[in-house]
């Protein structure tokens, strides 16, 4: 008898057989293919399934199974080769393959929603409608006008009709005399005309050239290019030659924010036909772009993490820019990396794949160093830049003001003075870091996390950035009622404050998350930035991200001593690629631009390397420590997390899950743990984990399979929850 091999949209890590659903003509059940959604019951709830196969027979006995309700869709809406990366995806990081299976929908279609045609809404002739002479109707003037533009015209869009005064009441007129209908005006190709490339200096054209001559099947190159080398238009010249193959381009940016600025380039080159796909836009924005993906009305597709499971009809070019960054792997939930889905994907489609970045991960320089990826080094910036000069500035015994020593606002005195643009880098929002009584020493901690709450003062709130709870500033010590509280530490707000005092006749724009809110927030700074008037930028992270500020000539890394002290192995990486990007907004257009680093520990070797080292010597020099450590990318890593409402109840699942594992390690493989995650308590829950090394990724997987066996095996523990991360990044 056959049976349906569903994914089913639940968290668990396994396929689930059920009969066809009732009804089902033989023939239509022949015809199903891999993809198509299926509506089934699962327990009490009626979820979405995938079909994986249709099986001619299950394990299980025909009598426990249950018919699928129904077949959703008469075609699969995913590409085959999505499809085949789902499921491998499912099975290289251990997640339930429906949930896998979600995140390549828009939300439109997660809950077995009928699949709306692409296209606009638009009206045609009924087949009593056409068999009206010209000139029926006309005692009717503005029906008559609407049927004459029917009969000229065998499809019409709504849009097109209001714009010729033909309103909605009109239509329904005609509808209800059996003359009109309603119709889907399926979208054509948008076929762009772009316009020519800039010129290319000796080291982007061989990049290029190179990356070409692999064109047409599946190859992956790194592009490692300083910041400002011109690294985006290779990537535009590449995609010109993609869309004259009559193929399509999937890009990745790591951030929402830096969709505008993209967009508006690329927009520009060429013109439209480029659909964009991030969280931030709504349920119909997301929808539409993913059919125009999906059906090959756009030829580019643009879009952050997720982007990467979105079907193209005729894929040939995948981009992956900044491609270091850690926002291209998930943290929670479906832990993946888009960055080496993106060369999976590339494997399985036959498309050409390139990473660039100014610092590229460890992983992928270690894989184009060993010869698996093609390697292109730009080492010049593109036009007149010029890079900047790098100097530490010793803050020790100095007096600071917000965290800038005298020094530093000399410096950013004379840069807006001669007409330039200043940006200053503290990655810590908020006020300061901790509120603490000066008479009995009570520090405002958050009663969900092991950690302090941070001082918002312009909200008069205090915040855990783990967790999110708040709570209003409070006026006295809950514990001694004194007055006398002090702020510890330094954040953005802190230093925004004093800035407003001391450069107050220019503009200061404070940029992380609490300041930019709202959908166009970043693009309007941006664009007012990119004015070149004199003016201050004060941010996180957000400002590191391959902005382009061509007025910005002093850059600032106001509390350098941050990233200097990490328990973290990728510390020391982290902190290379955070300054170094964050140094290259420095000086992108004409003079050299000036970067000044303050810290404590101006001797410190990681500092001295910052300052005296390009990131290509450092990476190298942390790649040979890595081998000697077989910390990735020469080991692999795999990390087991639980959390629970008690101390000890995921440290024993763990211990247990350990003791049946060990006997069945893979050679070579060994496991360190359970241990207390560094930040033990989060959202009210206690997290413990177990850390396992494998040396390659065939046995990496094969212990992913076996850890995943043994904790399924393991008893339920009341309220105790646990995951798996494949390769993580973040092993706190």
């Amino acid at each position: 008898m056959p049976v349906l091999r569903l994914a089913v949209s639940c968290p668990l890590r396994s396929l689930f057989d059920y009969l066809p659903p009732a009804g089902l003509e033989p023939q239509a059940l022949s015809d199903l293919r891999p993809g198509v959604r299926v509506k089934v019951d699962f327990g009490r709830r009626q979820l979405q399934g995938w079909l994986i196969e249709v099986a001619e027979e299950s394990a299980l006995p025909a009598a426990s199974l249950r018919a699928a309700q129904a077949v959703v869709d008469s075609a699969p809406l995913l590409s085959p080769g999505v499809l085949q990366l789902c499921l491998w995806a499912a099975d290289y990081y251990q997640h339930p393959p429906g949930e896998v299976f979600e995140v390549a929908f828009p939300p439109g279609l997660r809950n077995a929603q009928p699949h709306q045609p692409p296209g606009q809404p638009g009206w045609r002739l009924s087949q009593r409608g056409k068999g009206l002479p010209a000139g029926a109707l006309q005692r009717s003037p503005r029906q008559a006008e609407a049927l004459a533009l029917l009969q000229d015209s065998a499809e019409l869009a709504t849009s097109s009709l209001r714009e010729r005064g033909i309103n909605a009441g009109i239509l329904r007129q005609l509808e209800q005399k059996g003359l009109a209908e309603r119709c889907v005006l399926a979208p054509g190709r948008i076929l762009s005309t772009p316009q020519p490339g800039l010129p290319l200096n000796g080291e982007q054209a061989a990049a290029l050239e190179g990356i070409l001559a692999h064109y047409g099947g599946f190859h992956c190159s790194l592009l490692e290019g300083i910041t400002g080398s011109g690294k985006t238009e290779v990537y535009l010249q590449l995609i010109a030659h993609c869309l004259a193959q009559g193929q399509q381009a999937l890009v990745l940016i790591p951030e929402i924010g830096l969709t505008p600025q993209t967009l508006a380039r690329f927009t520009a080159r060429f013109g439209t036909g480029i659909a964009v796909l991030h969280s931030g836009l709504n349920d119909t924005e997301r929808y539409a772009a993913w059919e125009a993906a999906r059906t090959g009305a756009a030829s580019i597709v643009m879009g952050t993490r997720s982007a990467i499971f979105s079907s193209l009809r005729r894929p040939g070019l995948i981009i992956v820019d900044e491609e270091h960054d850690a926002s291209f792997k998930q943290q929670d939930g479906f832990r993946y990396s888009a960055r080496d889905i993106a060369v999976k994907r590339g494997q399985i489609e036959g498309a050409t794949v390139v990473l660039g970045s100014a610092t590229p991960a460890l992983e992928t320089l270690h894989n184009a160093l060993q010869g698996r990826y093609g390697h292109y080094r730009l080492t010049q910036r593109a036009g007149q830049g010029e890079l900047p000069t790098l100097r530490a500035i010793d803050v020790r015994r100095e007096t600071l003001q917000g965290g800038l020593s005298r020094a530093l606002r000399e410096a950013i005195h004379g840069a807006l003075r001669g007409g330039q643009q200043v940006l200053l880098f503290l990655n810590r929002r908020g006020y300061a870091p901790a509120l603490q009584c000066h008479d009995c020493g009570w520090i405002a901690q958050c009663s969900a996390c092991d950690t302090r709450m941070t001082v918002h003062r312009r909200q008069r709130r205090l915040r855990c950035h783990h967790c999110s709870a708040n709570l209003r500033l409070p006026q006295a010590c809950p514990s001694c009622h004194s007055a006398r509280l002090l702020t510890n530490g330094l954040g953005t707000e802190q230093t925004e404050e004093v800035l407003r005092n001391t450069f107050g006749e220019w503009p200061i724009h404070r940029v992380d998350s609490d300041s930019m809110q709202g959908k166009g927030a970043m693009q309007t700074l941006v664009s007012e930035v990119q004015n070149g008037a004199p003016c201050i930028l004060l941010g996180t992270q957000m400002l590191t991200k391959g902005h382009h500020f061509p007025g910005v000539n002093l850059v600032a890394v106001i509390d350098a001593d941050a990233l200097l002290f990490s328990a973290d192995f990728r510390g020391e990486e982290r902190m290379a690629q955070l300054l170094t990007q964050v140094a290259g907004r420095a000086g992108r257009t004409g003079d050299a631009g000036q970067v000044l680093v303050q810290t404590h520990y101006p001797d410190h070797p990681l500092m001295q390397a910052m300052l005296t080292e390009r990131y290509a010597d450092q990476a190298r020099r942390l790649l040979q420590a890595r081998e000697e450590q077989g910390m990735p990318p020469h080991g692999r890593l795999i990390l087991l997390r639980t959390d629970s409402p008690a101390t000890d109840t995921g440290e024993r699942f763990l211990a247990a899950l350990r003791q049946q594992a060990d006997p069945a390690l893979p050679q070579g493989c060994r496991l360190i743990g359970p241990l207390p995650s560094p930040l033990q308590r989060r959202a009210g829950k206690f997290r413990n984990q177990l850390l396992a090394m494998a040396p390659d990724v065939r046995r990496a997987q094969r212990l992913a399979r076996l850890l995943v066996h043994c904790a399924e095996q393991l008893p339920s523990r009341q309220g105790l929850n646990w995951s798996i991360d494949v390769d993580p990044l973040d092993l706190g």
